[in-house]
């Protein structure tokens, strides 16, 4: 914890330091905030924390440009690349290219970005249908402080995910705050089980003749199958979708945008509503498409910020859903949130930091589910260092998420399959599935919420540059039974 919070500190106070910039400054507008015109640069460390992919490091740089001032905090164009490594094998590699004037009149987005992922987290269908247990995957520095009788591996609620993203969006007006909106793109995934002996590094695997336990406690054993293999193996995760496959798509949908601003809101409803048809091939297993996989999804997506005291206190709130409403979608896209312009680097479905602070990445997977999340936005403090412009805010806030179309389970399937497993490491059935006192799989709990809760500092910039740094809870230990989760990011959520 104390290294956590030095890393905060370090990172608040170089933040003022590096940022450079080319600027004429002006007249002051009506908040009394000095207008900037022109091009304006800034490079920083991309430093950042996640608690479920770890510290991160790498660098980024982002281009503004205000033309006259005009429309400032606004800016005309946008220009942000990164390159960036987590602690946990996670890396990002992305250019975002955002504009309102290249095509007059219009919003045009392009971001091409990156993302391997050495331990993508995967916990199983239909959320509380699929047991977690934290013993299987906790490995501790002192193995007297771990449940070793059910440690497993390190990469038991993992699988390698490799994606590639290329997304080109825009946005022109119908009548007034009302636009229509425009998309496509492509998305490769790349998909496999974690590859052990690159994880475990230096740290081999090897059995004492002796004693006939592991000579390093460090090594997790390769011969283990993660809950990704398991359900392969029992029919669950088709052969058609288990390695991946390339998704091209279309987009299309409304927008309602009366925000004062895109990026630090304090008033105003943003609202779309759009349809993705994606398509499906995998050049290994054949095309996805003969298995069903071309598929059709709706999302609708609601924003609401609401000044409770001029700028300073903000209450925001986002509601969302996403729905599939024909064909199927492989496993693995079922953790994208689709979105209209792409804005943060990655958009899981729920759980984790872009969607549902507290609770594991992609605790819930499902066809279909919706989400809400709430804030508290106050400003605490604003102050002036050299010509940039800063506030400091808090912000309380509470995320919750529900199934709305799940996994239907076949259960006479599933059991003939896992009697078929002859592996040795298998552990009993209701270690893997809810299981009611019938000793059938249990259906009670699939629409349960998933609910957290947590407290958000903000350090903004400029009204553009802002890093959060949120800590979040789970109020069920089944979504994440740590209470110390924080996450180091750019931006708001939403």
């Amino acid at each position: 914890m104390k290294r956590l919070f030095l890393f905060i500190i370090s990172v608040l106070l170089v933040m003022p330091i590096l940022a450079a910039k080319k600027e004429k400054v002006q007249q002051v507008d009506s908040l009394g905030r000095k207008i900037k015109t022109g091009w304006n640069f800034g490079a920083l460390p991309s430093v950042g924390f996640d608690a479920d992919l770890g510290f991160q490091g790498g660098a980024l740089a982002n281009v503004y440009y205000y033309g006259d001032g005009s429309q400032y905090p606004e800016y005309i164009h946008s220009i942000y690349a990164e390159a960036a490594y987590t602690t946990k094998n996670y890396g990002i590699f992305r250019v975002n290219f955002d504009s309102k004037g290249l095509i007059p009149k219009h919003r045009l987005t392009i971001d091409a970005t990156y993302q391997p992922d050495a331990m993508c987290d995967f916990y199983g269908f239909n959320g509380y249908q699929s047991v977690y247990n934290q013993d299987f995957h906790k490995w501790k520095k002192d193995p007297d402080k771990m449940n070793v009788a059910d440690y497993q591996s390190r990469a038991f609620y993992k699988y390698k995910r490799d994606l590639f993203r290329f997304a080109a969006d825009v946005e022109g007006t119908i009548w007034k705050d009302i636009k229509w909106n425009a998309g496509l793109g492509v998305l490769g995934y790349m998909i496999d089980e974690c590859n052990i002996d690159m994880l475990n590094g230096k740290n081999k695997y090897e059995i004492d003749p002796e004693t006939g336990q592991p000579t390093n406690h460090k090594a997790m054993n390769p011969e283990i199958e993660g809950l990704y293999e398991k359900y392969i193996k029992w029919g669950l995760i088709d052969q058609a979708e288990a390695r991946g496959g390339w998704h091209p798509y279309l987009r299309a949908g409304l927008t309602y945008d009366s925000r004062n601003m895109r990026t630090c809101p304090t008033k105003g409803i943003y609202a779309d509503a759009f349809f993705t048809y994606t398509a499906a091939f995998n050049a290994k297993y054949g095309q996805q498409a003969d298995a069903g996989y071309n598929h059709l999804q709706f999302n609708f997506n609601f924003r609401h910020y609401v000044p409770v005291y001029q700028d300073r206190v903000i209450f925001a709130y986002r509601l969302g859903v996403q729905n599939n409403i024909a064909g199927k979608s492989p496993f693995y896209m079922n953790s994208y949130l689709n979105t209209i312009f792409i804005q943060r680097v990655m958009y899981e479905g729920l759980g984790g930091a872009n969607s549902l602070r507290g609770i594991m990445r992609n605790r819930i997977l499902a066809n279909g589910f919706a989400y809400a999340n709430v804030e508290l936005r106050c400003k605490v403090a604003k102050f002036d260092i050299g010509r940039q412009h800063f506030y400091i805010g808090l912000a309380p806030f509470f995320d919750l998420g529900v199934i709305t179309q799940p996994y239907e389970l076949d259960e006479e399937k599933i059991l003939d399959a896992f009697n078929k497993d002859d592996d040795q490491y298998k552990l009993g059935l209701g270690d893997y599935f809810k299981l009611d006192e019938n000793g059938h799989i249990d259906q009670s709990e699939v629409y349960m919420p998933h609910m957290a809760a947590g407290l958000g500092l903000k350090i903004a910039m400029n009204e553009n540059f802002v890093l959060s740094v949120d800590w979040a809870m789970a109020l069920d230990k089944r979504d994440n039974a740590k209470w110390a989760n924080f996450y180091i990011k750019m931006g708001y959520l939403f």
